[in-house]
């Protein structure tokens, strides 16, 4: 049974600058919420409730935004704005939230290895906030979930992407073992290859289960090129046991680490709550 989820949030945010230079790039809001909070509420749908933020320098909002605020709530008690921190105090109220701090960027597989002492010794969601997921029936990783129970090993989520985008992602290569066409039992991943060294166009995008032998093996990965340890290259090698599986999720993704993808979201939402 999965009960906690990791936030890796620790990141600069530097393509959004100077935005970000005083505010995480997971508190930048679509609409009136931050992008954190809508992983946390997917998280929830899911029916997890243990929330573990991996966190770093000048990210002090983020804690306080999953905290109670006295005096505002004092000064929109019976007024006609009450209603504004609803959906918060429900969150706060439903959720536990632990942090840790991430002393150096080096990398998501450092960052997940940094939340090991938040998760210990059990299978774990991963949420990456900047991935914004809008499920078509139910969220996304509530849909992987399922296939978790299943398979009992990793399972990432994934979606096509253009061949020329393959250079931005983690791309697998499996083969089908359903007859949907959507879950692939992972074979071989690739970190951000050229287009003409992609196994596929099927891109890993920010939503894991992982089983708790990943912490291990991340220990042993050698940093990358530029300095960094990568989630690729530890679940490769649960892969070439036959323990990864990838599913293609039913709905949408905006990549909001992006100003376009950004943009697509707000849109989005915006056309979903009748806004524009």
């Amino acid at each position: 049974m999965i009960t906690k989820c990791l936030f890796p949030a620790a990141g600069f945010g530097t393509r959004f600058l100077p935005a970000t230079k005083a505010v995480p790039k997971e508190m930048l809001p679509i609409l009136n919420k931050p992008l954190l909070q809508y992983g946390v509420e997917e998280a929830i749908e899911a029916n997890i409730k243990n929330i573990a933020i991996v966190t770093g320098k000048g990210k002090r909002s983020i804690e306080d935004h999953f905290d109670n605020s006295f005096e505002l709530e004092a000064q929109l008690l019976g007024t006609s704005k009450e209603h504004y921190l609803s959906e918060i105090k429900t969150i706060i109220e439903t959720a536990t939230f632990t942090y840790v701090r991430q002393k150096e960027m080096l990398g998501l597989g450092h960052a997940i290895l940094t939340g090991e002492a938040l998760i210990g010794n059990n299978p774990f969601a991963v949420i990456l906030a900047d991935d914004l997921c809008v499920g078509s029936k139910e969220g996304v990783l509530k849909q992987m979930l399922d296939i978790f129970n299943k398979y009992k090993c990793s399972v990432i989520a994934i979606e096509e992407v253009p061949v020329e985008s393959t250079y931005k992602y983690g791309i697998i290569k499996g083969d089908l073992i359903n007859d949907s066409n959507d879950i692939y039992r992972v074979n071989e991943m690739v970190e951000k290859p050229t287009p003409d060294n992609a196994p596929s166009n099927l891109a890993i995008i920010g939503r894991y289960i992982l089983t708790p032998d990943i912490f291990e093996i991340l220990k042993d990965i050698k940093p990358d090129k530029t300095g960094e340890i990568q989630i690729t290259d530890a679940l490769q090698m649960q892969a070439k046991k036959g323990n990864v599986i990838a599913y293609k999720f039913q709905g949408t993704r905006f990549d909001c680490g992006t100003i376009d993808g950004y943009y697509k979201a707000t849109n989005h939402q915006a056309k979903l709550q009748g806004i524009i």
